[in-house]
């Protein structure tokens, strides 16, 4: 059975992590709400703001994909993300230490495009890291 949700989740992971930050976001409809990395949830704009955050402070990216559920309508995965801190991050300047910060999300689709999104990241873990 052809399924475009987990083809399109696949394609945008091995984008992320060949260092292509404008494929992964093709994943994303222009109605994207991506909640839990902000107060309120990001629009497209947003989104595409705050992972270019992310690529500038880290280098390395690598998504680590530990298991996926789908149905319908709806990818979850459990992950971690691998990075090396080579910018400002947090205002914490570069350390070159190795991050890994670990993160499940569901992605609700409308045809191959995430709308909605629910994630939660342990982002302290990562400051920790870079601080210790």
């Amino acid at each position: 059975m052809h399924n475009v949700r987990r083809e399109a989740f696949d394609h945008a992971v091995a984008a992320w992590n060949a260092g292509d930050l404008d494929t992964y976001l093709e994943l994303y409809d222009e109605r994207i709400q991506l909640y839990g990395y902000a107060p309120e949830p990001m629009g497209k704009a947003e989104v595409r703001g705050f992972y270019q955050g992310i690529w500038d402070a880290l280098s390395d990216l690598v998504l680590e994909i530990h298991e996926v559920v789908e149905d319908d309508t709806q990818v979850g995965c459990r992950f971690t993300m691998h990075g090396t801190h080579t910018g400002e991050l947090a205002g914490i300047p570069p350390t070159g230490r190795r991050v890994s910060q670990p993160g499940f999300t569901i992605l609700a689709f409308d045809g191959d495009r995430v709308v909605h999104r629910h994630s939660v990241s342990d982002f302290a873990t990562v400051i920790d890291q870079i601080t210790a």
